[in-house]
């Protein structure tokens, strides 16, 4: 597992995650642990290195 920060698409915060980078692809939804809209979170890692991040709000 290792720490990735990023900015939440809705209020514009610095949030902080725990990401799994024994799986190469992952795409999920999570909600913002200071607004609590949801979002949409996709991934990839290589030799276990984050090498694609990438966050989007989820239409409501």
């Amino acid at each position: 597992m290792i720490e990735h920060h990023f900015v939440c698409p809705y209020c514009w915060q610095g949030v902080s995650v725990l990401l799994d980078n024994s799986i190469a692809r992952q795409s999920y939804i999570e909600d913002c642990e200071v607004c609590c809209n949801p979002i949409q979170f996709e991934m990839r890692f290589e030799d276990l290195e984050l090498t694609d991040f990438h966050v989007a709000p989820i239409g409501q």
